[in-house]
């Protein structure tokens, strides 16, 4: 049957990624390896900081948002990945498609948000010392959070929603997971205006929030510069530093696959640079984070002794 007579089919084909056989479970093996340690990671950040007194301000109670969106982030792809590990090619409803496409891509959009609102809650503890408690309460941090969650998940619809729209005519998905450029080719018409729609939403939204936060690091340089002490200085850096370190990650691989030439890489690009920002950065972030963290190393210690006294009694 010419495959243009044909504008919809009820399941796609997952193609995965072409391996010999027995490099499979090789791949399977590594790839839930370092699953598994992402969520141990990111859920020892969220315990850690709601488990100790001395993590509960803004900045920590921000970090251990974006690793709970991080576990939800990487569970969206990761799975299927493994999947198509152990069993190749691996069918999957349009909906359910569709609905993997939606929420990657909200997810996606509400990290890029909440990154803006801790580069905010940088700027204001280093700028605004005085008034940082008093602008950064309780109320504020969870309307910004909510506000990250909501414009993400609202934004995520253009894209996801004019993608359900297209008439397909193949089936086989050249990617491990339901993504924009790989399910466009896939249609029977011309996706030139789907492909600039999804370059200004979320190209829109990835410049602003980058613009808002290289804006508010360069008022922390000059207001770290005018800090009286060396000690003072490399105290202020150091805290950002690993933000900024997060940033050029995750903006860095966003520009590449959906700015810079949005559907136009080779397909075989595709796939190789989503593991980057799927599967690699989600795992990098909580080591990131407290790797060289001199805060979250005296909390776990703090917490390692109160649960060896419960262990050993009275």
């Amino acid at each position: 049957m010419d495959p243009l007579n044909r504008t919809w089919t009820p399941s796609f084909l997952l193609a995965g990624f072409a391996a010999p056989r027995t490099l499979r479970p090789l791949a399977f093996l590594g790839t839930l390896c370092i699953y598994v340690l992402t969520l141990a990671g990111n859920l020892f950040v969220i315990v850690l900081v709601r488990a100790d007194a001395a993590l509960s301000t803004p900045m920590y109670f921000f970090l251990s948002v974006l690793s709970f969106l991080e576990l939800w982030y990487v569970s969206t792809t990761a799975p299927t990945l493994l999947h198509t590990w152990l069993h190749g090619r691996s069918p999957v409803p349009a909906a359910a498609c569709f609905i993997q496409l939606y929420v990657f891509h909200s997810l996606g959009m509400t990290e890029c948000y909440l990154l803006g609102v801790m580069a905010l809650d940088r700027y204001l503890a280093i700028c605004r010392p005085l008034h940082y408690h008093a602008l950064m309460s309780r109320k504020v941090r969870f309307w910004l959070v909510g506000a990250s969650w909501g414009a993400g998940f609202s934004a995520a619809l253009v894209p996801a929603g004019l993608t359900a729209s297209l008439p397909f005519c193949w089936k086989e998905v050249a990617h491990y997971f339901c993504d924009l450029a790989p399910l466009m080719r896939l249609a029977c018409v011309d996706t030139g205006w789907h492909t600039q729609v999804y370059i200004v939403v979320i190209g829109m939204i990835n410049i602003c929030n980058l613009v808002l936060i290289l804006g508010l690091y360069g008022g922390i340089l000059r207001a770290v510069l005018k800090l009286p002490s060396a000690a003072s200085r490399a105290k202020a850096f150091s805290t950002c530093s690993s933000h900024m370190t997060v940033v050029a990650l995750f903006f860095g691989s966003a520009f590449v696959v959906y700015v810079g030439s949005a559907g136009s890489h080779a397909e075989g690009t595709d796939k190789r640079i989503a593991l980057l920002y799927t599967i690699l950065t989600p795992f990098l972030n909580p080591i990131i984070y407290t790797l060289r963290n001199k805060e979250v190393q005296e909390a776990v210690r703090r917490v390692t002794q109160r649960i060896r006294a419960l262990l050993e009694g009275p």
